[in-house]
Protein backbone atom coordinates (compact mmCIF):
# COMPACT_ATOMS: atom_id res chain seq x y z
CA UNK A 1 0.00 0.00 0.00
CA UNK A 2 1.43 3.35 -0.96
CA UNK A 3 1.78 6.20 1.51
CA UNK A 4 -1.00 8.18 -0.23
CA UNK A 5 -3.44 5.25 0.01
CA UNK A 6 -2.56 4.71 3.68
CA UNK A 7 -3.28 8.38 4.43
CA UNK A 8 -6.65 8.18 2.65
CA UNK A 9 -7.62 5.03 4.60
CA UNK A 10 -6.66 6.64 7.91
CA UNK A 11 -8.60 9.80 7.05
CA UNK A 12 -11.73 7.80 6.20
CA UNK A 13 -11.42 5.77 9.42
CA UNK A 14 -10.98 8.95 11.49
CA UNK A 15 -14.03 10.48 9.82
CA UNK A 16 -16.10 7.37 10.54
CA UNK A 17 -15.02 7.37 14.21
CA UNK A 18 -15.83 11.07 14.47
CA UNK A 19 -19.28 10.47 13.03
CA UNK A 20 -19.87 7.61 15.47
CA UNK A 21 -18.82 9.77 18.41
CA UNK A 22 -20.92 12.72 17.25
CA UNK A 23 -24.04 10.61 16.68
CA UNK A 24 -23.73 8.45 19.84
CA UNK A 25 -26.75 8.49 22.16
CA UNK A 26 -26.86 7.59 25.85
CA UNK A 27 -29.78 5.38 26.90
CA UNK A 28 -30.50 5.42 30.65
CA UNK A 29 -31.75 1.90 31.37
CA UNK A 30 -35.50 1.79 31.89
CA UNK A 31 -35.74 5.41 30.79
CA UNK A 32 -34.44 6.93 34.03
CA UNK A 33 -31.29 4.87 34.59
CA UNK A 34 -32.54 3.13 37.76
CA UNK A 35 -31.31 -0.47 37.87
CA UNK A 36 -33.22 -2.28 40.63
CA UNK A 37 -35.77 -4.98 41.41
CA UNK A 38 -38.72 -2.61 41.70
CA UNK A 39 -40.64 -4.45 38.99
CA UNK A 40 -39.64 -2.26 36.03
CA UNK A 41 -40.05 -4.12 32.71
CA UNK A 42 -36.68 -3.35 31.18
CA UNK A 43 -37.35 -5.37 28.03
CA UNK A 44 -40.61 -3.52 27.38
CA UNK A 45 -38.56 -0.32 27.51
CA UNK A 46 -35.68 -1.58 25.33
CA UNK A 47 -38.11 -2.85 22.65
CA UNK A 48 -39.15 0.79 22.03
CA UNK A 49 -35.57 2.09 21.77
CA UNK A 50 -33.28 2.31 18.76
CA UNK A 51 -29.76 1.32 19.76
CA UNK A 52 -27.00 2.07 17.26
CA UNK A 53 -23.39 0.95 17.34
CA UNK A 54 -21.49 3.53 19.38
CA UNK A 55 -24.40 4.37 21.72
CA UNK A 56 -24.11 3.89 25.48
CA UNK A 57 -26.34 2.23 28.08
CA UNK A 58 -26.15 3.74 31.58
CA UNK A 59 -27.11 2.16 34.91
CA UNK A 60 -27.59 3.70 38.37
CA UNK A 61 -27.83 1.14 41.21
CA UNK A 62 -27.21 0.49 44.88
CA UNK A 63 -24.30 -1.37 46.41
CA UNK A 64 -26.33 -4.57 46.65
CA UNK A 65 -26.51 -4.85 42.83
CA UNK A 66 -24.15 -5.14 39.89
CA UNK A 67 -24.31 -5.00 36.10
CA UNK A 68 -23.15 -8.15 34.34
CA UNK A 69 -23.07 -8.64 30.60
CA UNK A 70 -23.73 -12.29 29.75
CA UNK A 71 -24.32 -14.59 26.79
CA UNK A 72 -27.78 -15.60 25.60
CA UNK A 73 -27.47 -18.82 27.62
CA UNK A 74 -26.49 -16.90 30.78
CA UNK A 75 -29.36 -14.48 30.21
CA UNK A 76 -31.93 -17.27 29.82
CA UNK A 77 -30.61 -19.07 32.90
CA UNK A 78 -30.13 -15.86 34.94
CA UNK A 79 -26.58 -16.97 35.54
CA UNK A 80 -23.52 -14.76 35.83
CA UNK A 81 -21.17 -17.74 36.19
CA UNK A 82 -19.48 -17.02 32.82
CA UNK A 83 -19.84 -13.27 32.35
CA UNK A 84 -18.76 -11.38 29.26
CA UNK A 85 -18.02 -8.43 31.55
CA UNK A 86 -19.06 -7.41 35.05
CA UNK A 87 -19.38 -3.94 36.59
CA UNK A 88 -19.84 -2.62 40.15
CA UNK A 89 -19.67 0.76 41.84
CA UNK A 90 -23.18 2.15 41.60
CA UNK A 91 -22.83 3.96 38.24
CA UNK A 92 -21.97 2.12 35.05
CA UNK A 93 -21.99 3.28 31.43
CA UNK A 94 -21.54 0.52 28.86
CA UNK A 95 -20.55 1.44 25.33
CA UNK A 96 -22.32 -0.67 22.70
CA UNK A 97 -19.39 -1.13 20.35
CA UNK A 98 -20.64 -4.07 18.29
CA UNK A 99 -23.92 -4.63 16.47
CA UNK A 100 -26.22 -7.49 17.47
CA UNK A 101 -27.83 -8.70 20.69
CA UNK A 102 -26.43 -7.70 24.09
CA UNK A 103 -27.65 -9.18 27.39
CA UNK A 104 -27.35 -7.68 30.87
CA UNK A 105 -28.41 -9.03 34.28
CA UNK A 106 -27.79 -8.44 37.95
CA UNK A 107 -25.76 -11.48 38.97
CA UNK A 108 -26.79 -11.32 42.64
CA UNK A 109 -28.86 -14.49 43.25
CA UNK A 110 -32.58 -13.89 42.82
CA UNK A 111 -32.27 -10.37 41.38
CA UNK A 112 -32.32 -11.41 37.70
CA UNK A 113 -35.37 -13.61 38.36
CA UNK A 114 -36.99 -10.58 40.05
CA UNK A 115 -36.69 -8.63 36.79
CA UNK A 116 -33.17 -7.16 36.72
CA UNK A 117 -32.42 -8.30 33.19
CA UNK A 118 -32.45 -6.48 29.86
CA UNK A 119 -31.84 -7.45 26.24
CA UNK A 120 -30.85 -4.78 23.70
CA UNK A 121 -30.48 -5.07 19.93
CA UNK A 122 -27.78 -2.83 18.45
CA UNK A 123 -27.87 -1.79 14.78
CA UNK A 124 -24.67 -1.30 12.80
CA UNK A 125 -23.66 2.32 12.35
CA UNK A 126 -23.82 3.68 8.82
CA UNK A 127 -20.47 4.88 7.51
CA UNK A 128 -19.90 7.34 4.68
CA UNK A 129 -18.12 5.82 1.70
CA UNK A 130 -15.18 7.83 0.33
CA UNK A 131 -15.98 9.94 -2.71
CA UNK A 132 -14.81 8.47 -6.02
CA UNK A 133 -11.77 10.09 -7.61
CA UNK A 134 -12.72 12.90 -9.95
CA UNK A 135 -11.83 12.46 -13.57
CA UNK A 136 -10.20 15.31 -15.45
CA UNK A 137 -12.57 17.64 -17.33
CA UNK A 138 -12.89 16.87 -21.00
CA UNK A 139 -11.01 20.01 -22.04
CA UNK A 140 -8.02 19.02 -19.88
CA UNK A 141 -7.70 15.55 -21.29
CA UNK A 142 -4.96 15.10 -23.83
CA UNK A 143 -6.12 14.29 -27.30
CA UNK A 144 -3.86 12.13 -29.42
CA UNK A 145 -3.57 13.33 -33.00
CA UNK A 146 -4.05 10.59 -35.59
CA UNK A 147 -0.87 9.37 -37.25
CA UNK A 148 -0.74 10.69 -40.83
CA UNK A 149 -0.73 8.13 -43.58
CA UNK A 150 2.69 7.62 -45.18
CA UNK A 151 3.20 9.56 -48.39
CA UNK A 152 4.47 7.37 -51.21
CA UNK A 153 7.84 8.43 -52.57
CA UNK A 154 7.72 9.93 -56.09
CA UNK A 155 8.75 7.59 -58.81
CA UNK A 156 12.20 8.25 -60.12
CA UNK A 157 12.46 9.41 -63.70
CA UNK A 158 13.75 6.68 -65.94
CA UNK A 159 17.42 6.93 -66.63
CA UNK A 160 18.70 7.52 -70.08
CA UNK A 161 19.90 3.95 -70.04
CA UNK A 162 16.28 2.73 -69.88
CA UNK A 163 14.98 4.91 -72.76
CA UNK A 164 14.02 2.91 -75.87
CA UNK A 165 16.33 3.14 -78.79
CA UNK A 166 14.75 5.11 -81.61
CA UNK A 167 16.34 4.66 -84.96
CA UNK A 168 16.70 7.67 -87.20
CA UNK A 169 14.45 7.32 -90.22
CA UNK A 170 16.23 7.02 -93.51
CA UNK A 171 15.05 9.54 -96.06
CA UNK A 172 13.03 7.96 -98.85
CA UNK A 173 14.39 8.44 -102.32
CA UNK A 174 12.94 11.38 -104.20
CA UNK A 175 10.02 10.35 -106.37
CA UNK A 176 10.44 10.35 -110.05
CA UNK A 177 8.89 13.15 -112.02
CA UNK A 178 6.19 10.84 -113.24
CA UNK A 179 5.30 9.88 -109.71
CA UNK A 180 5.36 13.48 -108.45
CA UNK A 181 2.16 14.40 -110.20
CA UNK A 182 0.38 11.40 -108.78
CA UNK A 183 1.63 12.23 -105.32
CA UNK A 184 0.38 15.81 -105.68
CA UNK A 185 -3.08 14.61 -106.72
CA UNK A 186 -3.21 12.18 -103.79
CA UNK A 187 -2.29 14.95 -101.36
CA UNK A 188 -5.00 17.21 -102.73
CA UNK A 189 -7.56 14.43 -102.41
CA UNK A 190 -6.58 13.87 -98.77
CA UNK A 191 -6.88 17.60 -98.04
CA UNK A 192 -10.25 17.74 -99.70
CA UNK A 193 -11.47 14.73 -97.73
CA UNK A 194 -10.25 16.31 -94.49
CA UNK A 195 -12.08 19.54 -95.27
CA UNK A 196 -15.26 17.62 -96.05
CA UNK A 197 -15.04 15.67 -92.81
CA UNK A 198 -14.45 18.88 -90.87
CA UNK A 199 -17.50 20.54 -92.40
CA UNK A 200 -19.65 17.49 -91.68
CA UNK A 201 -18.56 17.55 -88.04
CA UNK A 202 -19.28 21.27 -87.83
CA UNK A 203 -22.81 20.76 -89.16
CA UNK A 204 -23.41 17.87 -86.81
CA UNK A 205 -22.50 20.03 -83.78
Amino acid sequence: MTMAKAIVVLAVAALAMHQLAAAATDHPVGGNGAWDASGTSYNAWSAKQKFVQGDTLSFQYGSSHDVTEVTKAGYDACSGASPVKSYTGGATTVKLTTPGKHYFICSVPGHCAAGMKVEVTVAAAATTAPAPAKSKPRHQQRSVAPTPAPVPAPEAAPSTDELPNVSTPIAAPAPKSSDAAATMLGAKAVVGLAVAVAMALQLAM
